[in-house]
């Protein structure tokens, strides 16, 4: 699900606790669904965690967030070693 769609089923009370465990408030998350800004890494992952809890308690209605949809660069998190360039690969 994404963000967007996240917060406009969400009730006041959900986006409400969504918000204060990024410690931030629900217009930032907002700037996020809209793509206006990018979460970091970290930021991302207490979202996806705290919109996991946020799912669970509202019975089939909300379903989580996945962090890749909300950095700006979802590639470089996805890969299970760093990307390192080596000679060969070199234009």
């Amino acid at each position: 699900m994404e963000l967007i769609q996240f917060l406009r089923e969400a009730s006041k009370r959900e986006r409400a606790d969504v918000a204060v465990v990024c410690n931030d408030s629900v217009s930032y998350l907002y700037q996020l669904a809209g793509k206006h800004r990018y979460a970091s890494a970290l930021m991302a992952a207490r979202i996806e965690a705290q919109t996991r809890e946020v799912a669970a308690r509202s019975g089939g209605r909300l379903e989580t967030v996945p962090s890749e949809s909300l950095v700006r660069y979802p590639e470089i998190y996805e890969r299970a070693e760093p990307y390192l360039m080596v000679a060969e690969d070199r234009p």
